[in-house]
């Protein structure tokens, strides 16, 4: 009995293991609690967000500012 060569083993093993590794994404995202996410009631917005950074941002830029002139 002839051993089948190796690009024919190949050429079923590939595709086999990418299915199998497809499935068991989807298996193992599938199982993650939901639990786990914080209430939108509980999360600021978007704009807030925004707002918190632009806030940051102009006092980084007042402290810059600042320490250039006094350099």
């Amino acid at each position: 009995m002839a051993l089948p060569s190796v690009w024919s083993v190949m050429r079923v093993a590939i595709p086999f293991i990418s299915v199998v590794g497809l499935l068991s994404v989807r298996l193992v995202g599938a199982s993650q609690d939901s639990g786990s996410v914080i209430p939108a009631e509980s999360r600021p917005c978007v704009d807030c967000h925004a707002f918190e950074f632009m806030q940051r941002a102009l006092q980084d830029l007042k402290k810059t500012a600042c320490n250039l002139d006094t350099r």
